[in-house]
């Protein structure tokens, strides 16, 4: 299924930006995530996700990292933004919904807590393979994926 929204996103010089974006939901499962096909910035991707829905993803299981994956398929960046942010200050990785490091990883070798870090990096998974976390830059622009409310629970 595909449903249309609206983002509204600073632009360079202040100015606000209102555009139609596509969201990716499949209705076969009771699924509480959305792949939101808008090229944001992480910090834009968390406003979006904050003010639309709940949050960007935070995966703790195997489960929903399989889920995830089954929506990162349907981006059209390389890379889709997930709810995992790293910290100078304490010089590690973080999921910003429950602020836990969390036990379970997917990281492709050499990112994540035992590869290269820097400040400005934010978690992202691979749109296709082995749908992987990296670290990248927070000022790029990639589509995200959202967790919604759902009567599910």
């Amino acid at each position: 299924n595909v449903l249309t929204d609206t983002a509204t996103t600073d632009t360079e010089g202040g100015n606000r930006s209102t555009q139609p974006t596509q969201i990716l939901t499949t209705g076969a499962e009771q699924d509480n995530l959305i792949l939101v096909r808008e090229n944001l910035t992480w910090t834009e991707a968390v406003t979006y996700c904050r003010k639309h829905h709940v949050d960007l993803v935070s995966i703790h299981s195997e489960e929903l990292q399989n889920r995830a994956a089954r929506k990162a398929i349907q981006a059209s960046t390389s890379h889709v933004w997930l709810g995992l942010r790293y910290t100078c200050t304490f010089n590690f990785w973080f999921w910003i919904k429950n602020r836990e490091a969390g036990c379970y990883q997917n990281w492709v070798p050499g990112h994540g807590p035992h590869g290269y870090e820097e400040c400005g990096l934010s978690g992202a998974m691979e749109s296709t393979g082995g749908h992987r976390w990296v670290g990248r830059p927070e000022s790029e622009r990639l589509n995200f994926i959202c967790q919604i409310c759902t009567n599910a629970f």
